[in-house]
Parts: C-alpha cells; structure tokens; sequence
C-alpha cells in the first residue's frame, strides 16, 4: 500500500504501527522518527518566515476570516505517486489542508485513493486512531500491542500519583495572546496528578487574557506552544516574563508542544509522564522530554 500523510500526528503513528516504508509523502512539518525526514514533502506553509508569535497568530486569523489556505499542496506530485490511501485531518484549520480540498482532490486521482481523517479530541480517541489506520493498513496485532504498551504506561502514572496534593495547572498552548490548552491536554493534566483550572477536556484551545489566567490561581504554568521546541518555549516564556511573573504560579516550566502535546499521536504518553514528572519529581522519574524551568 501506498500512503500519503499530510498530519504529522498520523505519520508518526503509521511508523509505529510498522508500516513507515510504506509511505511515500509527508508533510512539510513531519520530523518524527527520523526517517520521515527522508521522505518527499507534499505540502508546504503560506505564512512568511520569520513572524514573531503575534503576527502568526494575525496572519492566521485573517486567513482563516478569508477562507485563504495556510498551507500549499503539491497536488501535480500527488497525481504522480498515485497513493492507495491519504491520511487527513479537520479538527484543526490552522494544522493541515483542508479536509474537504483533499477529497476533492483524491476523486481526481487515478488511483481513487481512500482519504481518512483523523480527528481526536481525547486521549481515548487520539489511541482509537491507531485502530482506525489498522483497519486499512493490515496491522491490527501492532495496533492491540501499541494501545495496551500505551494504556499501560498511563494507568502507571495514574497509580503513582494516587493520593498526592494536586496543584493547579495552567497549560498555555500560545503566549501571545495566551491560549489555553484544550482536547487531550486537560486530560493528560489530570492524568499527571494536576488540576487544569483554565482548560476543558475535549474542547478546542481557547484564548485568553492574562488576567483571566491569574484570576485562575495556577500553581504552576505549563508553556506549551504548539509547534515549537522546549527550547523556543522557553524563550517565548522569557519574552513574556512580566505577565508570567503576575499570575503569581510558583513555578512555570517549558516543555516541547510540538512533539509531545500538540501532536495527537504515539508520544502524548510521553507528554503524560514528562507533565507528571513536572508535577510530582518525588512520585515520577524524569521522562525522556525536557521540563525548562522558567526564572522569573
């Protein structure tokens, strides 16, 4: 089978249920595991390089206010590879092409490849994917292996934080302005042993005030933009030293959205351990990502 993926998240779990070689094109944004570098990119950004936080975040809103695309497609190279299958999304507009763009353009294909959106907004449905590509995919024994490893390792987590003092979390998924963390994330707070005081489970992120979020009370605040590395985080952070340093959290941390909370894919359960090794060193061992301490 031949597959094009234009959703990060879906590449990511394609190579986990085993079947990486059979892609054949991916995303622009597609940097995990390694070997997706290698392969074509079929898509590519409309934003210019170089916008601080601010104007990406007006350049999408006045995007999306015009129906314009914030990402190309190659569709001449997609003709060309003829896929069997293409892997989408439509939960969020700011993350991939259109859904709808896609299927128009899958009945134009030769091949009449079948198009699968991947849409989750929990952690129960972010794992049902893995099912969802098995289905089509043939990898059904890798899809049971890959939910109980991860169902397993967060039942762990939620067994080591049982009865600890649970502080309350603010998770911001943008800085400027501030957007709460919503779908998964709130579910991954409580997991962890927190208390998301600000976002909702299974809601889109919303924006915010500053104020708003002081008037949350967190006791600690997770950056997480999504997109970026710890490393940029942490500097976005640093960038927005005074508003953090008013909503009055005793600790605020940066951590990689990109990889481990924007991302519905194999590595939220990463996410999970790494925010409970944030919220509780002395029940978790640090996880495999990076927790940067934000000093205010």
């Amino acid at each position: 089978m031949q597959i094009v993926s234009l959703v990060p998240s879906a590449t990511e779990m394609l190579f986990a249920l085993g079947v990486g070689d059979d892609l054949i094109a991916v995303t622009h944004e597609c940097d995990y595991p390694p070997e997706a570098l290698q392969l074509p990119r079929i898509t590519r950004s409309t934003l210019p390089e170089g916008l601080t936080a601010a104007q990406i975040d007006a350049e999408v809103k006045q995007r999306s206010l015009a129906g314009e695309a914030l990402y190309d497609l190659d569709t001449e190279l997609l003709h060309e590879l003829q896929p069997d299958l293409i892997v989408t999304q439509a939960l969020c507009k700011v993350c991939a092409v259109s859904e709808d763009d896609v299927r128009t353009i899958a009945e134009e294909i030769d091949s009449q490849p079948i198009v699968i959106s991947l849409d989750p907004r929990t952690v129960g449905e972010v794992l049902g994917d893995a099912r969802t590509l098995a289905q089509v995919t043939d990898t059904r024994d890798e899809a049971v292996d890959l939910i109980r490893e991860a169902s397993a390792r967060i039942d762990r987590v939620r067994l080591a934080v049982r009865g600890a003092k649970r502080p309350r979390v603010a998770a911001l998924e943008w800085l400027d302005p501030p957007y709460t963390a919503g779908h998964w994330t709130p579910q991954l707070v409580e997991y962890a042993g927190g208390d998301d005081v600000i976002g909702f489970a299974g809601e889109p992120s919303e924006e915010h005030t500053w104020e708003e979020i002081a008037a949350a009370e967190p006791d600690v605040v997770i950056a997480m933009p999504c997109g970026f590395s710890a490393e940029i985080a942490h500097r976005e952070a640093e960038m927005h030293r005074e508003q953090l340093r008013r909503i009055g959290a005793g600790q605020i941390v940066a951590v990689d959205g990109s990889a481990y909370f924007s991302r519905p894919g194999p590595r939220i359960v990463d996410g999970l351990e790494l925010l409970a090794g944030v919220l509780h060193p002395d029940r978790i061992p640090p996880g495999s990502g990076q927790a940067l301490i934000v000093d205010l």
